[in-house]
């Protein structure tokens, strides 16, 4: 989506770098959480790019260094194939806007940058004269964390169905709440509970059965 942002910028200054509205562009491109491999990737493995890993920004004196996008993802610097093909499609949209390669690199986000949930985060940024590293596009394997929160506030399956060469079966655990028996026991609490264990992952339910067996257990329902 392409679109106008706004930001509250009581004094707006460094030029262009810092007005109260831009335009912003934005991709979400989904994929499976169990296979992040890129059908494109092969075209771009062999481009390079300046990567400035979180490894070299804790060096004293680290500079980003010229790597291949297949080479970076071989020794996981870039987490998988799908971050690193965005990466290759933004350095060619900016060398095409006339960015030099030479003043472009890619900055990993370093631990305490990361949102929890993150997997691997990349900045482009531009060296330009007078504010020298300036990011200009930001690049974020989210992992499902979006999806996930969006799927129980809502209670709305946001899950996409992927046809199998052969049956497979797997074994799901998940809470199945028996309303007749849990009406007796927590009246009209009862549906708030039942929100509650209906909404448990697996490992959530694992440990509340854990807890159960050493005879009671204490949940937080409803707030």
């Amino acid at each position: 989506q392409i679109g106008l942002a706004f930001r509250n910028e009581i004094s707006p200054r460094a030029g262009l770098l810092r007005v109260r509205e831009f335009l912003q562009a934005e991709i979400e491109h989904f994929v499976n959480p169990n296979d992040k491999s890129h059908v494109r990737f092969d075209k771009i493995k062999d481009n390079k790019a300046y990567l400035f890993s979180r490894e070299l920004q804790n060096q004293k004196g680290g500079k980003s260094v010229l790597m291949s996008f297949g080479e970076a993802v071989e020794k996981k610097i870039i987490d998988n194939q799908t971050l690193a093909y965005f990466l290759a499609r933004t350095q060619l949209f900016l060398t095409t806007c006339g960015v030099s390669p030479l003043k472009l690199r890619f900055r990993q986000h370093l631990a305490n940058e990361m949102a929890h949930y993150a997997a691997d985060c990349w900045d482009a940024e531009i060296y330009l004269r007078g504010y020298k590293w300036v990011e200009v596009a930001g690049h974020a394997d989210r992992s499902a964390y979006d999806l996930k929160v969006h799927s129980k506030a809502t209670k709305t399956t946001l899950e996409a169905q992927k046809s199998l060469s052969t049956p497979r079966i797997e074994n799901v655990i998940e809470a199945v709440p028996v309303m007749k028996l849990m009406g007796k026991a927590f009246k009209g609490d009862a549906k708030i509970v039942r929100a509650h264990l209906v909404d448990l992952d697996q490992e959530g339910v694992l440990a509340l059965e854990k807890e159960l067996a050493g005879g009671s257990a204490k949940i937080t329902a409803g707030g």
